[in-house]
């Protein structure tokens, strides 16, 4: 039995969350809530870096970084793989996890931003986060027929950061303008591991 410290909020975890029930492995992992920001927390003993996710495999062997995390977990998976050994497949899936890992980064780091003291807060910072967010999504909106096909890690990173836009910043309306992003959401927004992984405060 693994245990996989998270939070409800994290986008990162909630893309562990969804590999684990696409790999059908949600009776191999046991689920501990983890605030990363308390002070008392004892998750740097496990995490070096204080974050979640963190994958404790056994007392010796503990993962963390979600992509790390998501592709062991696919390593033990006997369903279609989330990360295609093949070359070209590989380097798009890898690619597309890169664009939704950044959106999630710089949104979140948006939302840290803003809950610094008020004389400590940068807009230049967020003005940086939130710019990056939009020519990523920008990209994804041209490239949206590099989604299609199988659910992938690529488009489970895609799918999560949309819904974090969403969670955070929904005024914001990220699908407008973006008819193929939005179409393609659509179509997988249904996906059980999705709608299974919703983030509350």
């Amino acid at each position: 039995m693994f245990k996989l410290r998270y939070s409800t909020t994290s986008p990162f975890v909630r893309k562990v969350s969804v590999t684990i029930i696409e790999c059908g492995l949600e009776n191999q992992v046991e689920n501990q809530l983890t605030n990363p920001f308390d002070p008392e927390t004892d998750l740097p003993s496990q995490n070096p870096l204080g974050k979640v996710p963190a994958l404790i495999i056994d007392d010796q062997n503990i993962l963390f970084d979600s992509p790390v995390i998501c592709e062991y977990l696919d390593s033990l998976c006997n369903t279609p793989r989330l990360f295609p050994s093949d070359g070209k497949q590989r380097w798009n899936a890898l690619r597309l996890q890169a664009l939704g890992d950044g959106i999630m980064d710089a949104a979140v780091g948006r939302i840290m931003e803003s809950r610094r003291p008020q004389q400590l807060q940068s807009q230049a910072v967020s003005d940086r986060c939130q710019a990056a967010v939009e020519r990523a999504v920008n990209t994804l909106e041209s490239e949206a027929e590099s989604l299609n096909g199988e659910f992938a890690i690529g488009q489970i990173a895609v799918a999560i950061a949309v819904e974090y836009l969403d969670f955070r910043f929904s005024a914001e309306n990220w699908r407008q303008g973006r008819p193929n992003l939005t179409a393609w959401h659509e179509s997988v927004a249904n996906r059980p591991s999705l709608q299974q992984t919703q983030p509350h405060d």
